[in-house]
């Protein structure tokens, strides 16, 4: 098992963000995170990555528990995020984005980086903009670079936090087809998205949180068509 998630919590004064949630993923596996906003979706990732501390449960990675390790050193165990707004160092090229992460998160001489980057540049679609400044980059360009910063420090375990959002329809589709080949490769991810129709193009398992319970889990079509999830997500009466 990749990751094991037991009665995970975590409240803000009466506010219950993660309540008592339980979550398994095995390696290679794509998982799908859907809720209303205030659901508890970006909470549970920053309980994964270390960004806030839970009130109660554990997290395992690879068997190993991690729910009081760092956020560096769950990032050099194997836990990458990206984000939903990029935030590259915009003075750097591409290229230079990926070793600055490659020798931070995978603790690499820029000498080593080197090919593993190159190879990260090819599978996102971006090797032909690698001397290419940030701040040049396309919207679409610029979230592929999130995703290959991310890769770049060597993840088992690949959160995508709304990456589609604010991309057109036929940028999607180009971003889908990223993320399927990065899932190829045989990286496992777990993505929230609003945008329900890319993220079932890719994930093999969804689940529905709401007011930081999970509220259902299943096989994506399955849990979609649940009248409870139609109600809670999408605002149609059951």
């Amino acid at each position: 098992m990749l990751l094991e998630i037991e009665g995970l919590s975590k409240s803000f004064g009466s506010v219950v963000a993660a309540d008592a949630i339980d979550l398994k993923l095995t390696h290679g596996e794509t998982l799908g995170i859907i809720g209303p906003n205030g659901a508890g979706k970006t909470t549970l990732f920053n309980l994964i990555t270390g960004g806030l501390v839970p009130d109660r449960g554990s997290i395992r990675l690879n068997d190993r528990d991690i729910t009081a390790v760092s956020p560096h050193e769950r990032c050099r165990h194997g836990i990458a995020r990206a984000h939903q707004i990029p935030q590259p160092f915009g003075n750097l090229t591409v290229f230079e984005n990926l070793l600055v992460a490659a020798v931070h998160g995978r603790q690499l001489s820029e000498r080593d980086a080197a090919a593993p980057c190159a190879d990260i540049l090819v599978r996102t679609g971006l090797i032909a903009r690698a001397n290419t400044p940030v701040r040049t980059l396309t919207l679409l360009e610029r979230k592929r670079l999130e995703m290959a910063r991310a890769l770049a420090t060597g993840p088992h375990l690949l959160l995508l936090d709304e990456i589609a959002g604010g991309l057109t329809e036929a940028e999607c589709r180009q971003l889908i087809g990223t993320i399927k080949d990065v899932h190829a490769a045989g990286t496992a991810i777990i993505w929230i998205e609003h945008i329900v129709h890319a993220l079932l193009a890719v994930v093999g398992r969804l689940i529905v949180l709401d007011f930081g319970r999970k509220v259902a889990e299943g096989a994506p079509h399955q849990v979609m068509s649940s009248a409870e999830v139609r109600q809670i997500y999408i605002g149609i009466e059951a």
